[in-house]
């Protein structure tokens, strides 16, 4: 038994070599290599297809061979999804992992290394990255080295590319599994060394931020609820990736409220033909779901902030706004209001958008600039 386990361990390793360096193996590949009878080798690579080991990747057909692949007990991928959104020069870097302890290791090292990552947001087994567009040195290697960095960030056409240094762990998560990652449309690896150096590209998509208020009413009905209705049917749509939804607090003393008056705002990421249909989508939804007819809704393409818009939803969680105000600073930003009075708090959600729950549930808080 120890011999035939033995040869199994050979031929096994035999073959997975063969599948990292063509893709595919035959079973003369097989008689070749292990230096054995052609029926041996048929009769091993039978045997690990009845295992799960290996696949039969392309049947036999004329004189073509049938063509096998071994099949790894690892993950395919760690990556659930990667997906960008872009602003001017500003890249968010979204990666889906299946796990947060894959997350919190990218994220940590990520930040370590001091590229063109600036910033990084973690929500269990989501990772959210803030990158410009550009180039910085990075120096990766073994502890206490940081063993990734996000050394560039691109643009091609309709296309963003991350340029990553990386080793051990790492590597492996660049060269076997992002590229099985939804979202990811390319990936090219060259090693330098000990250090793998990739190109990971992908789509560069529109980022829209959706603002929502007054949709309750004293009846009943919940704007937060409401709101991740609102996301969970958009992100349904071709074309759409749900990102986040936020619950934020305003201020408590306006007369209209039916209870603590809390706004919500939603993220989503879109091609830019899209975005149109997105926003038509969403208008008729809030109005046909809202039991209030003070709805309102507003639509902001892009995740930078700037300090006037910023200072609208200060005011909003100070003082009570009038809808001209509103008006007014959404006009100067760019941002689209539909409904009626709602759409004073839900330019506020926007406003408030990107900022620490801690600050968004808690209006005594101060606001940064």
């Amino acid at each position: 038994m120890r011999g035939v386990i033995k040869r199994r361990r050979e031929f096994l390793h035999l073959m997975r070599g063969y599948t990292v360096e063509r893709g595919s193996f035959t079973v003369t590949d097989v008689q070749n290599g292990a230096g054995v009878p052609r029926s041996t080798a048929q009769d091993w690579i039978t045997r690990l297809v009845e295992e799960g080991c290996v696949i039969q990747r392309e049947k036999k057909q004329g004189r073509s061979p049938a063509r096998y692949a071994t099949v790894s007990a690892l993950p395919q991928s760690a990556c659930r999804k990667i997906f960008t959104t872009v602003d001017g020069d500003q890249v968010q870097i979204f990666h889906e992992c299946l796990s947060g302890g894959c997350a919190a290791f990218c994220g940590h090292h990520h930040m370590l290394a001091n590229g063109v990552v600036k910033q990084v947001q973690r929500d269990g087994q989501l990772l959210r990255e803030f990158a410009r567009i550009g180039y910085s040195d990075v120096k990766i290697g073994l502890p206490p080295s940081p063993a990734v960095g996000v050394v560039g960030v691109t643009r091609d056409g309709d296309d963003i590319i991350q340029h990553i240094r990386c080793i051990g762990g790492p590597a492996y998560s660049l060269t076997d599994m992002i590229g099985h990652a939804d979202g990811v449309c390319d990936v090219l690896v060259r090693r330098e060394g000990t250090i793998v150096v990739g190109a990971v590209r992908t789509r560069a998509l529109s980022h829209l931020i959706i603002g929502i208020d007054d949709t309750d009413s004293s009846e009943g009905g919940a704007t937060f609820a409401l709101a991740l209705a609102l996301l969970q049917y958009l992100g349904a749509r071709k074309g759409v990736i749900p990102i986040d939804h936020r619950v934020v607090m305003l201020s408590p003393d306006i007369p209209w409220r039916t209870a603590g008056n809390s706004c919500s705002y939603i993220e989503l990421a879109t091609t830019h033909e899209s975005i149109g249909k997105v926003v038509e989508r969403a208008i008729l939804f809030v109005e046909d779901e809202a039991l209030s007819g003070e709805w309102g809704i507003a639509v902001k393409q892009g995740f930078c902030i700037d300090p006037p818009l910023r200072l609208y939803g200060k005011k909003a969680r100070e003082e009570m706004v009038g809808r001209e105000f509103a008006e007014e600073t959404a006009g100067r930003q760019g941002i689209t209001l539909h409904g009626g009075r709602g759409v004073i708090g839900a330019l506020a959600a926007v406003a408030l958008s990107g900022l620490p729950n801690e600050i968004l549930l808690s209006p005594e808080q101060n606001i940064p600039p």
